[in-house]
């Protein structure tokens, strides 16, 4: 895992399909956004910033900030806009448009050693600039229909975890086919034999 964590690989994944839904799946099974240094991974590893960008000044106000706007988002795409203000929609759908307002990190095209050109970031990415993006996609996510109707809840045992269907045929029923829909097959397969040997 990036810098030097002890961090399991499975432990922050990136499967959802839009980086906003990633956030939301750093609440499960546990809390994944429990240092700074996992955070600083996951920025990492959603591409927010490209590998090797210095992340060193982040600090735990950032955790405070990226958990408050995955709450906001999650109450977004898990609620409806009728619900109302007694429900909390409008003050998450404010919150993710205040965030969404920072200017996104500048990116610049440069040389690697071997004379590619490579993404990296004009300079240190500040807190409220990486927030931005992720809100931007949030907007995004929620303003597009189609996508808006892609969301989907996996139906995997005790998963909460949202994603983006975008399979063939809209019938994805799994966060991860490796993760739940593997624990939903051996768990099918042994009622078989369970009921075969009755």
């Amino acid at each position: 895992m990036a810098l030097g964590m002890a961090t399991v690989a499975y432990e922050l994944r990136f499967d959802a399909g839009r980086i906003s839904l990633d956030l939301l799946a750093t609440t499960h099974p546990e809390e994944r956004l429990d240092s700074t240094e996992v955070l600083c991974a996951w920025i990492v590893g959603s591409g927010l910033v490209p590998d090797g960008t210095d992340l060193t000044h982040a600090d735990p106000s950032w955790l405070v900030g990226f958990r408050e706007l995955r709450g906001r988002i999650g109450q977004l795409v898990r609620g409806a806009p009728g619900q109302g203000p007694g429900h909390g929609y409008d003050l998450a759908l404010a919150h993710v448009n205040d965030v969404a307002r920072a200017a996104p990190p500048a990116p610049r095209a440069v040389r690697d050693e071997g004379g590619s050109l490579v993404r990296e970031l004009d300079g240190p990415p500040g807190c409220a600039a990486l927030l931005g993006a992720i809100a931007r996609d949030a907007v995004g996510l929620l303003t597009d229909p189609v996508a808006r109707a892609a969301i989907r809840e996996c139906e995997g045992d005790n998963c909460p975890i949202v994603y983006l269907d975008t399979s063939r045929g809209r019938r994805r029923r799994w966060c991860s086919s490796e993760v739940c829909g593997n624990r939903e097959r051996v768990a099918r397969h042994r009622r078989r034999a369970a009921l075969s040997r009755t």
